[in-house]
């Protein structure tokens, strides 16, 4: 769901109930709070006329060593004459004096623990790396983009479960003629994945192995529903236990592949009923009950160990997980919510955390589009409230929408026709251009590992300048990320204990700055 003008977006219904949980929190200044609560910008409004969002290069390469007392320094501008450049090494120092505002990073306060970053790869994201790429110019992007030595990092993906609106045409993995069913599911295949998905995943999993996957169904099979389609409509009471089966049947076929799923959503936007792409209504009720009385259930008996996340819709509504929550009996099955951004503000995934702070947060949807065009303004909206502002609202791990789409936006089966994605394969040739997301992305994936743990940042800088500090658990290695949104040039300190460093960033910049 893209934020487009002309596109419905769900009203928020926020109960009594739910406000008043999170008023209770919010009172009692729950100890889990973040050090310095982000608000994510508005998202990018829509310019009459503006320059090119992408570019064809530079690729990123493999990170330099760093000395004890260097810091490493990259930057990327909004005029793109800086686009995840490598800047000289400042030295952290002892500090006699601070210039300008003074970021304190605490690493004796941490925490959640970072899974990764990424984006979805969907169908048609699949499809154009494995067809409309040579095998070399395939396995230069997939290196560039999830090798840890020479590229991204991108450990964190998503799969839709069948067709989302990114995808050749809609299907499932369990279809049969109109009027027919399967309830036991004889009829199970992930066949059609092994076409394209199957084979860019292994080979990104291959690159790194510490990639961590997750997937979201669009909808059911359409003889669960009540539409008997796959295009809106609700699950069938009937059809609960089938549908949890489902899960499972994808869960280990994925294994038996050798590719473990980390984690599903119970439904992609479950209070989205799309016109033209696959899409099911499934309300916190029938979500509880779901979770309950047969996905947990069954993912028990069977040892299933995949993390189960609720919501995987729009921040406006947070008080939709918090109702699924407030049953005890589907809060034991719920290993997190999943958040997108297509509405309401990044603090909600903070308004949860206080009423629940023994459930994780996960930020698994957004895109960019050709509704916003402009480089600089995007990139505010994907590094500021998406890469630092939800992992400061405790995002675990941090996805965009598809990872690669064509010159065309495709191809794609309904739904958006203007979305873009973190790189744009040129069909005819696969040349590769690199959107803003894939720097967005980059300034965090290349630098925060899996295990890292976000550390307590505290700042008396201007609101429009965003930041956020960790700490990677396998050599101690220190990230913190800086967005400029001032349209001046800000000179700023950042301490550590007793030492630190000064640094000026233009205006409208993001920097990296990494030392061990």
């Amino acid at each position: 769901m893209p934020v487009l003008p002309a596109r419905q977006r769900p009203q928020p219904r926020h109960s009594a109930t739910a406000a008043a949980l999170v008023v209770t929190a919010l009172l009692a200044g729950v100890a889990c709070a973040p050090a310095r609560q982000a608000t994510a910008p508005a998202a990018p409004a829509v310019p009459s006329a503006a320059a090119p969002q992408s570019t064809s290069g530079p690729a990123v390469g493999p990170l330099p060593a760093l000395a004890p007392g260097e810091v490493g320094v990259w930057v990327t501008t909004p005029d793109r004459s800086k686009l995840l450049e490598r800047q000289p090494n400042v030295t952290l120092g002892s500090l006699e004096s601070a210039r300008g505002p003074t970021l304190v990073v605490d690493t004796s306060t941490t925490y959640q623990e970072i899974v990764g970053f990424g984006a979805a790869l969907t169908e048609s994201s699949a499809w154009l790396i494995q067809n409309r790429m040579s095998p070399a110019q395939r396995d230069s992007l997939l290196r560039e983009l999830f090798s840890r030595r020479e590229g991204l990092g991108l450990s964190f993906t998503r799969l839709a479960m069948g067709a989302s609106d990114f995808a050749l045409d809609h299907w499932s993995y369990d279809d049969v003629p109109a009027g027919q069913s399967d309830p036991t599911l004889a009829r199970f295949s992930i066949e059609r994945d092994r076409r394209a998905v199957l084979p860019v995943l292994k080979q990104a999993l291959a690159i790194n192995p510490q990639l961590k996957v997750m997937a979201s169904p669009w909808s059911a099979p359409a003889w669960m529903k009540t539409t008997g389609s796959m295009i809106k409509g609700t699950l069938k009471p009937e059809a609960y236990g089938p549908f949890a089966l489902y899960f499972r049947k994808f869960i280990e076929a994925y294994a038996a592949e050798g590719v473990p799923i980390f984690a599903i959503t119970v439904q992609n936007e479950p209070h989205f009923e799309p016109g033209d792409y696959p899409g099911m209504r499934l309300e916190p009720p029938q979500r509880a009950a779901f979770l309950k009385n047969h996905l947990g259930p069954l993912f028990a008996r069977s040892r299933i160990r995949t993390l189960i996340l609720d919501w995987d819709h729009n921040w406006d509504e947070y008080d939709s997980p918090l109702a699924v929550l407030a049953d005890s009996a589907a809060k034991k099955f719920v290993g997190g919510v999943a958040w997108h951004c297509y509405a309401g503000e990044v603090s909600a995934q903070s308004l949860v955390k206080y009423v629940h702070p023994d459930v994780d947060a996960y930020f698994t949807e957004c895109s960019g589009g050709t509704w916003s065009p402009e480089f600089a303004q995007s990139l505010k909206w994907f590094a500021g409230a998406l890469v630092m502002g939800t992992t400061r609202h405790w995002a675990r791990g941090v996805l965009l929408w598809n990872l690669a789409l064509d010159e065309k936006n495709g191809p794609h089966a309904g739904g958006c026709p203007t979305c873009r994605g973190v790189v744009t394969i040129d069909s005819a040739t696969g040349r590769v251009t690199r959107n803003v997301e894939y720097y967005a992305l980059g300034h965090a994936s290349r630098f925060v590992r899996p295990g890292a743990r976000r550390i307590a940042s505290s700042s008396d800088f201007p609101l429009s300048v965003e930041t956020v500090a960790f700490r990677n658990g396998d050599d101690r290695s220190m990230t913190v990320l800086v967005l400029n949104g001032a349209a001046h040039t800000q000179s700023f300190t950042v301490r550590v204990g007793e030492r630190g460093f000064t640094y000026q960033l233009p205006a409208g910049a993001v920097a990296t700055f990494h030392w061990r």
